[in-house]
């Protein structure tokens, strides 16, 4: 007798991206001093037909939302936390810029342990190069 194998939680994602016929979803990181250049992305990747998320949120700029310094250091755990979900959302990373900071160098291994591709806007910035 032959069992059927349980789908994983990603595999489940994946056939369901499928059913319903989604474009690829990119993931844009990189550190947000250049979020000019991820906007700019943004739309090169949407007007490639791909479904693109990113950062939304510069925390080096300082709005009343952060003022509280212990407010705006949970803030950044949170916007962390779902910036990894957004990561496990896509079928790839972009990473932008030609630097890589300690986060976006965590997010990338996190990405490629997820076993998700990674793209660089300046490939020769890669840790793996």
């Amino acid at each position: 007798m032959s069992y059927r194998q349980l789908l994983t939680p990603e595999e489940k994602l994946a056939d369901a991206k499928k059913l319903l016929s989604l474009p690829p979803i990119v993931v844009i990181c990189g550190s947000t001093r250049f979020m000019t250049e991820m906007n700019e992305t943004e739309l090169r990747e949407t007007e490639a037909g791909r479904i693109v998320v990113k950062p939304v949120s510069d925390m080096k700029s300082p709005p009343e939302l952060r003022s509280d310094p212990v407010e705006a250091e949970a803030l950044k755990v949170r916007l962390g936390d779902l910036h990894l979900a957004k990561i496990r959302l896509a079928d790839e990373v972009l990473v932008v810029g030609d630097y890589i900071g300690d986060s976006t160098r965590a997010e990338i291994a996190y990405a490629r342990s997820l076993g998700k591709p990674v793209r660089f806007t300046h490939p020769e910035v890669d840790p793996h190069a």
